[in-house]
């Protein structure tokens, strides 16, 4: 069943000389495999003010040439950056900075025609409207959004909800140079100079300030939104990650004599449909005992699980890995394993 995408509306307000709150639209119904629900999301006036004044110092410390329509790109979605760093922990540099280098600062055909702010292709499960583009290959599928800042949050779900992102939750959220090499390394983009472009641009245009408001505490509402609301969508989104999670390294799940599609999908959090694609069903009969993917081949194959008398060693030369490399990317202490115990095999 297809699902609502939450719906941000960014209002930039022009005029400061008002003392009343902003209102909204109406909600539009956006379709995604997101969430049930649909949250009402304002850039708050004091958050633009804010922004505002970073972006003045920004232009004040500029030594090279900065683009105004990078600039005005900061100022409209910075707050919206920020409110997803407090939700979802992602560096609001690392966001903004994709979304100014995969959207053109929104002047993109892709951004224009898609409102598709970070390049998030369709992958398997994606219910929601489409677009194709030429990227790697001609005629890609691109998600399609009703509204920019929706892609926004749909960036902070696609990092959080899917595991070959997972270490970079690990990483310090002000280490936006890590973050970027991590990205790279997960496979969220193919060119090789992606992270030093990211860097550049937060460093160019001191997108780094962004994080240091969030990271202080500082007492500003970047958003005007219905707490109730929000909070609700947050604990949907947790509670997708954690079925999600419930997913062994390898990927796969014997089925049992009262399995059928629909609960194994609602056990993981993985939509029926992705489940037929993994698995080349063209119905929904599945039998006991058969063993059903989970995670794509590319995914499965990052990880190893120790069987009866493997040795670090084995495992290594095995992957053509030195131990130390393999007990680095385990965070690994000490030579010992246990049988079942899975390991990082690509970095």
């Amino acid at each position: 069943m297809n699902k609502f995408l939450v719906f941000l509306s960014v209002f930039i307000i022009v005029s400061c000389s008002s003392s009343k709150k902003t209102t909204s639209r109406k909600r539009t119904k956006v379709v995604n495999v997101a969430t049930d629900h649909e949250v009402k999301v304002v850039a708050s006036k004091e958050a633009l003010k804010e922004v505002e004044k970073v972006v003045a110092e920004t232009k004040k410390d500029a030594k090279d040439y900065l683009s105004d329509y990078t600039l005005t790109y900061i100022e409209q979605y910075a707050p919206i950056a920020m409110e997803e760093m407090r939700k979802f922990k992602i560096p609001a540099s690392i966001t903004l900075a994709q979304g100014i280098l995969e959207s053109g600062s929104g002047r993109s055909n892709l951004a224009l025609k898609s409102n598709n702010h970070f390049g998030i292709k369709c992958h398997t499960g994606w219910n929601g409207d489409k677009v194709y583009h030429d990227d790697d290959e001609k005629g890609e599928c691109f998600r399609k959004y009703e509204y920019p800042a929706t892609s926004y949050q749909d960036h902070s779900l696609f990092l959080t909800t899917r595991f070959r992102y997972a270490s970079l939750f690990g990483l310090d959220k002000d280490d936006y140079k890590r973050w970027a090499k991590g990205l790279k390394k997960a496979g969220y983009a193919t060119d090789p100079k992606y992270p030093d472009k990211l860097i550049n641009y937060i460093e160019k245009y001191e997108l780094y300030k962004y994080d240091e408001m969030v990271l202080k505490g500082k007492s500003l509402e970047y958003v005007s939104v219905n707490e109730d609301e929000i909070k609700s969508t947050i604990e949907d989104y947790k509670e997708e990650s954690k079925r999600r999670k419930k997913i062994n390294r390898k990927g796969i799940h014997v089925v049992k004599d009262d399995d059928t599609l629909y609960s194994i999908s609602k056990k993981y959090g993985i939509p029926i449909d992705e489940i037929k694609v993994l698995n080349g069903l063209n119905d929904n009969i599945i039998h006991e005992g058969e063993e059903l993917k989970l995670r794509s081949d590319a995914e499965r194959s990052d990880y190893h699980v120790v069987e009866k008398k493997e040795t670090l060693y084995s495992i290594a030369k095995k992957y053509n890995l030195t131990v130390d490399e393999l007990k680095r990317m385990n965070h690994l202490r000490s030579n010992d394993l246990s049988i079942g115990q899975e390991l990082k095999v690509e970095d």
